[in-house]
């Protein structure tokens, strides 16, 4: 048997984990087309088929799926190789890609993009924003960003712009027609708006004061799945809403927003950028945790 190519290996590597041609030809500079072909001649020379296709997705058969999971830490490995010579050019370069809810998006291209951008011009941040929670080792990402307590145990965890709270805000106009609450349980009589997150179920609030920790369940007049959303909702009078205080920050600075039920804020929570801690870091990584870690 003649052996693929490096090339060849590469690309299949990418349309079994991106699950579609499109994607996958995006993401290498290629037409779906071609690299349709190059995947019908690499299942020709292997004489064994890799991927199951139909008209709206690709897979990866049993013998795709076993070469697959050989291949990611090879190739892993064989790009920590190349890396490491980056610092015998005299400069950083490289992509690093990390993966980030909206929010925390919003955080970086704020307070960590323009350091990058100054002190390693040669890097190329990827940024993919997405709400719902993945494995960033099978998404092929360098780096993802959570809250702190929900980064995986098995990897490593770096904290980054400080602690952020969980809070209940809502427009002056709505306090005025509707009241504020003065306990967790004032909101069964209120709008509230509610939150659905990633796993397709409703968000039930959080509370702590003194020790004394509650739950609520709400309900109101709209459910989004969007922080940047509950905040417009809420400036509109729709209803209250419990964000994280980052996303509130701006209205309730020039008083379109107002906080409410602060005693019951619960404890405030870490962000964290995180990592696989089962590999060399890459450079371009190494370059960006450097600039998260740096005092601003």
């Amino acid at each position: 048997m003649v052996h693929p190519s490096l090339n060849d290996l590469t690309a299949f590597v990418t349309v079994a984990t991106r699950r579609s041609f499109r994607r996958a030809a995006d993401e290498l500079g290629t037409a779906p087309s071609t690299l349709s072909h190059a995947m019908r001649a690499l299942e020709e020379r292997m004489g064994v088929r890799l991927l199951n296709r139909t008209t709206r997705s690709v897979s990866p058969t049993e013998a795709g799926s076993a070469l697959l999971e050989r291949l990611r830490p090879a190739l892993a490995t064989l790009d920590d190789a190349l890396e490491s010579v980056a610092t015998f050019r005299g400069n950083v370069a490289g992509t690093v890609r990390i993966n980030a809810p909206r929010l925390g998006a919003t955080l970086l291209v704020r307070d960590v993009l323009p350091a990058m951008s100054q002190r390693f011009p040669d890097v190329v941040v990827d940024l993919v924003v997405e709400g719902k929670l993945v494995d960033i080792v099978a998404g092929g990402f360098d780096a993802g960003l959570r809250l702190l307590d929900s980064v995986p145990k098995d990897m490593i965890a770096v904290p980054f712009a400080g602690m952020v709270s969980f809070i209940c805000v809502a427009s002056p106009a709505y306090l005025e027609r509707f009241g504020e609450p003065g306990t967790p349980d004032d909101l069964a009589r209120h709008r509230c708006i509610g939150h659905r997150v990633p796993n397709g179920k409703l968000y039930r609030w959080e509370f702590a004061r003194a020790g004394q920790a509650l739950t609520i369940d709400t309900a109101g007049p709209v459910i989004l799945d969007d922080e940047e959303l509950m905040v417009e909702a809420a400036i509109e009078g729709l209803g209250i809403a419990y964000v994280v205080s980052p996303a509130a920050e701006a209205a309730l600075a020039c008083g379109q927003l107002r906080q409410v039920l602060n005693p019951w804020t619960p404890a405030p929570e870490r962000i964290a950028i995180y990592y696989p801690g089962h590999r060399a870091v890459p450079p371009a990584l190494r370059a960006f945790l450097d600039v998260v870690k740096a005092p601003r």
